[in-house]
């Protein structure tokens, strides 16, 4: 089951903390020997890919504690530890990880950066 959102932007789209938004590319939809596969077979896959659309800010570090340094002032803005992956990026994913969204009847995945077995990354491929 996916969730359906009504909003009109994808800019709009916050991501928090380790999450990132993937858009599934289109599985091949043969075997190797030339059988067509139903949707429901391809969606039972393990391990699927897709489009990089949006990153969150990475893992939260610890704020010092009290104790720390008494002459540095106090800081109250949260630091986080970037994520490697990119907008554009190719990612390999456990489907199992990931929540289906619903956007302008495009379907979205929403994963853990857990979930991300590998990134390709292709310099050239929006020129």
């Amino acid at each position: 089951m996916s969730l359906v959102i009504e909003e009109k932007d994808l800019e709009k789209f916050i991501m928090v903390g380790d999450r990132v938004l993937v858009k599934p590319k289109n599985p091949a939809g043969k075997t190797k020997s030339g059988l067509f596969l139903p949707p429901s077979v391809q969606e039972k896959e393990k391990v699927h890919s897709g489009y990089i659309v949006k990153v969150g800010p990475g893992y939260p570090i610890p704020a010092v504690g009290e104790d720390a340094e008494q002459w540095k002032p106090k800081d109250d803005e949260v630091k986080y530890l970037p994520l490697q992956t990119h907008i554009g990026d190719l990612a390999i994913y456990i489907a199992s990880n990931g929540h289906e969204i619903e956007f302008n009847n495009e379907k979205y995945i929403i994963l853990p950066y857990s979930a991300i077995l590998m990134i390709i990354r292709d310099e050239n491929m929006f020129e």
